[in-house]
């Protein structure tokens, strides 16, 4: 997303825990942890973990090196590990990425970055919700006169129409929290995705990356990606219902309806009376993409044997957008009902 749409739908916050900078600690974080839960099981020494994690400690990536493997090999972890590699002293070179695989590293840093992610949701949700109970306080009880297919239908209450924004968004928020224990768990499968590469030690290791990372427990699921497209139908129903909101003040605010006056709304090259309702039509425009953007994910669960590279990639393409989406959603959210006043 260039600067400029990147000021109007974009969110600096969240873009900012899914770069590159924060993908390659991740990466890092998993690294080392993966080392000492080998030596917590007995697998490598206690020495070489300390030799690998004093390696990750000093690390700074040679970024031209790392893009250049990304484009060579379709992954970034194989020139990652060659680089980090380099810096572990000897004879513990070989106790770096002992047993793991490229996908174990990049989709447990996924995790580790989504829990940044679903901090960052938890609390905007929760300022929406706060936002339209002190709405519904105020102003409740009012009359609005209520449409149906685009017609006036009969009177209701703003309450009633508040209740319709909330409702939603309260179930969002309970369904991220009960996606935090199903979702953000360690993906350790080794090459093939049965953990045989770690010599019968494979599970005892995978619990003891999942306590130092603080991430749940799983089974390898490189191959089997329902939970990543579950996360991307709960993003699109987040923005879905953030365009909901959207489209109703939108059409509230319109001169002709006036049941809202926006503070502070866009204005016209042209016409200089108008005050556009900028904030809602994004919210309408950030729910079609995600929308979009989650029936291309869907096809990602589509992999062939034990990995798919096009599968895989498909992901990179689709979810942070979706994310990012998401984000953006609740963050002009949050602006557009504090520009709100009910009349």
């Amino acid at each position: 997303m260039n600067t400029l749409l990147h000021a109007l739908a974009g969110d600096a916050e969240i873009s900012l825990l899914l770069s590159d900078e924060a993908q390659i600690a991740a990466m890092l974080a998993v690294e080392r942890a993966l080392a000492e839960a080998s030596a917590d099981c007995g697998w490598i020494g206690d020495d070489a973990a300390a030799a690998v994690a004093a390696a990750v400690e000093e690390f700074a990536p040679d970024w031209d090196g790392l893009a250049a493997g990304m484009a060579q090999d379709g992954v970034v972890v194989p020139a990652l590990v060659r680089q980090l590699r380099a810096r572990v002293v000897e004879p513990h070179r070989v106790a770096l990425h002992k047993g793991a695989t490229s996908q174990d590293i990049i989709d447990t840093a996924l995790m580790l970055q989504l829990v940044g992610v679903f901090d960052v949701f938890e609390e905007r949700l929760s300022g929406l919700l706060g936002k339209l109970d002190g709405l519904a306080e105020t102003a409740g009880g009012r009359e609005l006169m209520a449409h149906t297919r685009m017609q006036m239908a009969l009177p209701t209450s703003w309450g009633a129409k508040l209740a319709s924004w909330r409702e939603p968004l309260q179930r969002h928020l309970r369904a991220l929290g009960a996606m935090r224990r199903t979702l953000l768990v360690v993906q350790l499968g080794g090459p093939v995705g049965d953990r045989g590469s770690f010599e019968g030690r494979g599970d005892a290791i995978a619990a003891a990356l999942a306590r130092r990372l603080d991430l749940g427990l799983a089974p390898p699921w490189q191959a089997t990606r329902d939970p990543i497209v579950g996360l991307g139908n709960l993003l699109a129903l987040i923005s879905g219902s953030m365009g909901k909101i959207g489209a109703d003040i939108a059409l509230l605010a319109q001169n002709e309806v006036a049941a809202v006056r926006l503070e502070g709304g866009g204005g016209s090259s042209a016409m200089a009376h108008k005050s556009n309702p900028v904030n809602a039509e994004v919210l309408v425009a950030l729910a079609r993409a995600n929308a979009g953007l989650a029936g291309t994910l869907q096809q990602a669960m589509v992999h062939e044997y034990e990995r798919s590279g096009a599968a895989w990639t498909l992901e990179w393409l689709t979810l942070p957008q979706m994310v990012v989406n998401t984000g953006a959603s609740l963050r002009l959210g949050l602006a557009l009902l504090d520009q709100l006043e009910l009349l």
